[in-house]
């Protein structure tokens, strides 16, 4: 028994602005049902004592915290600049 029909697949499309050709709407409407009769065999699995997750390994940040730290003074900062103008550093005009 199928899972989707052609004129779900159709319907879909006609939502979409797709234009499909009757050998791609029969060939949707298989590869979609493939996929759906796959879901119910995964809804099939006892899943009673897994935890809910995002992601398959467990993930942690690579950032340091944040934190406020002193900052360098304008003269420091531009000391190896190669031109300035004032407390700004001078670079060439791009247009």
């Amino acid at each position: 028994m199928s899972k989707i029909t052609r004129e779900e697949v159709l319907h879909v499309a006609n939502l979409a602005r797709l234009a499909l050709s009757e050998d791609e709407v029969d060939r949707y409407a298989r590869q979609l049902d493939d996929i759906l009769t796959y879901a119910d065999k995964l809804n099939e699995l006892d899943t009673a004592g897994a935890e809910p997750m995002a992601h398959v390994i467990p993930l942690e940040t690579a950032f340091r915290e944040d934190r406020t730290t002193p900052s360098l003074e304008v003269d420091e900062s531009l000391s190896n600049a190669p031109d300035r103008s004032g407390n700004f550093f001078k670079v060439p005009k791009i247009i």
